[in-house]
């Protein structure tokens, strides 16, 4: 390769962006171009070696995620290219690991921007850089020209020693300014997470060698952040942000550690420590300093944390293995209602194992189609025979054999993966449906019932989704019924009203699952369209159990008795419950009295056998 390369001659810094996604090119493009910078623009590594070969850049913006060679190794390679090595290089990544930003340092990167941008993010940290690079060139610059110095005129020695004297001081100081950029946060001033990992590498490390020095650390995700930061805006955030650690910071002492993990998070190593409970203590402390209003500017806004907290003990190998722990009480700190603290335990890192491989199971579940569906028959009370069944999912599992629901959906729930989920559930109950009428009269006008997710309704193509199973199972809609828990209509009533109107308008029955377990269901039959309710299997487990709560499904039974629409009782498993609800007219019941959940294969038999109760 050549020697010397050609540089841009303008006034205007050339920053080199390179990144393979087309619509991050244009926005970052957009930023610096107004700024006043030149761009050039590559998608590969092929396009940035050319265009650095035609002219080297000020600033390298390089994007860690490419498909043919990543981030990491492109800047690899302009590191051990001697033209290029010492042109600074920003990472762009919608990454926030700590080993991904380690790696992006260990490789040569100065800096780093996530996604999705943000416009003052981008400018101050390309300035920074611009800036350190110019100082940087400056100072080769001098240093070269001393040295020519120092050759051709040793009679000016003392001069040019103390001239190289100065040069060294302005250096060391540059150096200095520049490793307090690397490991503190622009915004805060606070040390930042790669600072934060050292310092918890050194307290792991003592641990290990004085066994009477012990520390905690906690781990502070701040609630509803987002929400402040899209209305009020990014600079009422950053406000925010200050004034918060400020906060945090009153009520830990010097020797303690206080960072800004990224975005709204933030870690604490608390120092030298006897007892855990300290830790709680100053964990109340900040949720007790945050519990007021933060007069910002210009608004006032109220702002508080949930956080995780760790015992730091020489058991652990890895300062990123404790930091995990940590984050994982964190998170059960926010489950259980936020702005509040949660100590980590061993067996919260197995249930997080053990739902990250439930996940992972799903989703090839999906793929391989390990699920099937059982029926349990529903039973109209006044004739004993059975008037439909509802679909009862269960997960086939490779290894470990039939999960039930209760396992499994809730993670799916979490995950989004119940979508899928449950339009196969729907369309494989509708295609049983229409194939049980073709082998039995009997089975002309039973009904097909389905519990479908919340999630489903938020869909934007949840009716056209709906309407595309009906036109290819050919079922006939009123055969068909939804059962909707109270999860579903608590948001949003105006817009799932209207998608229930619309299910109706297709002559399906809506049901509501679960009534009487949740805060507003009576509410909720005179606002939604419903045609049964499902009275939940405590209240008829309760009906045998104590007679003073016989009257809580009596009244379930009238209430919907006034309102037109038919009461179904779920898990009856006694004659004397069956008897009890006869007696108050309910009109269907089901349970493992009548019968357990039955598969496919078994189904046709079990209508030809024309049972009775």
């Amino acid at each position: 390769m050549q020697n010397e390369l050609p540089v841009l001659k303008t006034n205007k810094k050339d920053i080199l962006i390179i990144d393979d996604m087309v619509d991050n090119l244009r926005v970052l493009s957009s930023i610096l171009t107004r700024a006043g910078y030149n761009v050039r623009k590559a998608l590969n590594w092929q396009m940035a070696l050319t265009a650095c070969k035609t002219v080297l850049p000020d600033l390298i913006l390089l994007d860690i995620m490419m498909p043919e060679m990543d981030g990491y190794e492109v800047c690899q390679r302009f590191k051990a290219w001697e033209l290029t090595a010492d042109i600074p290089v920003i990472f762009i990544s919608a990454l926030d690991d700590v080993f991904d930003k380690v790696k992006g340092f260990k490789t040569g990167g100065v800096d780093y921007i996530t996604k999705p941008f943000e416009l003052e993010e981008v400018l101050v940290r390309v300035q920074n850089q611009i800036k350190l690079r110019t100082t940087q060139l400056e100072l080769m610059a001098l240093n070269s020209e001393l040295d020519q110095r120092v050759k051709q005129r040793t009679w000016e020695l003392e001069k040019a020693l103390l001239k190289l004297q100065q040069e060294i001081t302005i250096s060391q100081s540059l150096q200095s300014k520049l490793l307090d950029i690397a490991l503190h946060d622009a915004l805060t001033g606070l040390p930042n997470r790669v600072l934060f990992m050292k310092n918890l590498e050194k307290a792991l490390n003592r641990a290990k060698q004085e066994y009477d020095y012990h520390f905690a650390v906690m781990f502070l995700d701040c609630d509803r952040f987002k929400i402040i930061n899209d209305s009020l805006g990014h600079l009422v955030g950053d406000e925010l942000l200050i004034a918060l650690a400020n906060r945090i910071q009153l009520c830990l002492t010097p020797s303690d550690t206080l960072a800004r993990l990224g975005g709204d998070e933030f870690g604490i190593i608390l120092d030298n420590l006897t007892d855990i409970n300290i830790a709680l203590e100053i964990a109340e402390n900040i949720l007790q300093q945050l519990s007021t209003n933060f007069k910002l500017s210009i608004y006032e806004v109220f702002m508080n944390v949930s956080i995780g907290i760790s015992w730091g003990t020489k058991d652990y190998e890895k300062p990123e293995h404790l930091l995990r722990d940590t984050d994982t009480a964190m998170y059960h700190a926010k489950a259980m209602g936020r702005a509040r603290y949660h100590v980590f335990t061993p067996a919260m890192y197995q249930n997080a194992i053990h739902a990250l491989e439930m996940e992972n199971d799903l989703r090839r579940a999906i793929e391989r189609q390990e699920f099937i569906v059982y029926y349990q028959p529903i039973v109209a009370l006044s004739t004993g025979r059975i008037s439909g069944f509802e679909a009862l999912i269960r997960w086939k599992h490779p290894h470990r054999g039939i999960i039930y629901p209760t396992e499994f959906i809730p993670i799916a729930e979490e995950t989004g993966l119940i979508k899928p989920i449950n339009t196969w559930v729907l369309q494989s109950a509708c295609e049983q449906l229409c194939s049980w009428q073709n082998y039995s009269e009997l089975a002309k006008n039973l009904t097909i019932s389905v519990n479908l997710s919340a999630r489903l309704f938020y869909q934007s193509n949840f009716i056209e989704q709906f309407d595309e199973i009906i036109q290819a199972t050919q079922v006939n809609p009123k055969l068909l019924e939804i059962e909707i828990t109270e999860s579903v209509i608590m948001d949003n009533t105006e817009e799932i009203k209207a998608t229930l109107q619309k299910l109706k308008q297709r002559q399906i029955k809506l049901i509501m699952d679960d009534f009487g377990t949740g805060y507003s269901s009576l509410s909720y039959l005179h606002i939604f369209p419903f045609d049964a309710l499902k009275i939940d299997k405590s209240f008829v487990k309760l009906m045998q159990l104590d007679k003073a709560n016989m009257g809580l499904v009596p009244a379930m039974i009238s209430i919907a008795e006034s309102m037109g629409i038919t009461a179904i009782a779920e898990g009856v498993e006694t004659p004397e419950q069956l008897a009890h609800l006869k007696d108050l007219n309910c009109d269907f019941a089901q349970g493992y009295l009548f019968s357990e959940p039955i598969e496919q294969k078994f189904i046709i038999d079990f209508i030809n056998s024309v049972p009775q109760w």
